[in-house]
């Protein structure tokens, strides 16, 4: 699993003109899926984003996570994230996971989240969304499960 997490000011869906998710201050996490990923990878990607300490403290250093922030965290579906840009010009998306088994690791990651108590809004699952937000810094990092790094 892939994940792209922007630090925001706030964070918006919206399918079909209307709000679907939002957020204040938080995380806009962009979850892809790939083919071979499992919950251990969701796990994984869920403990380490809700735990990231990319807020900043009162001396102005990146040491708070969205938690102790008091912040929110917005999660949009991506499988471009998987997108294979080194040919041609088309991407290739060979290495998504199936529709179908990426539903399910997105809603297990969500609900994996929101467990730690975190609140968690979401995007619509294979919806064409419209994503807005206020980077904050800007501040964003690309975090992937093990089993893509190995």
């Amino acid at each position: 699993m892939r994940v792209v997490v922007q630090r925001v000011t706030y964070a918006k869906v919206e399918v079909d003109a209307r709000v679907v998710g939002k957020i204040g201050r938080g995380m806009l996490v962009l979850l892809g899926v790939a083919k071979g990923d499992t919950a251990a990878d969701a796990d994984y990607l869920a403990a380490k984003i809700s735990q990231l300490r990319i807020f900043s403290d009162d001396a102005g250093k990146m040491n708070l996570s969205v938690t102790e922030a008091g912040g929110a965290m917005l999660v949009v579906s991506q499988f471009t994230l998987y997108g294979d840009c080194r040919k041609g010009r088309r991407p290739g998306f060979d290495a998504t996971a199936l529709p179908e088994d990426a539903r399910a690791l997105y809603e297990y990651f969500v609900e994996t989240v929101r467990r730690t108590g975190l609140r968690v809004e979401t995007g619509v699952f294979q919806a064409d969304m419209a994503v807005s937000l206020l980077n904050d810094g800007p501040v964003t990092f690309i975090v992937e499960s093990p089993s893509r790094n190995a």
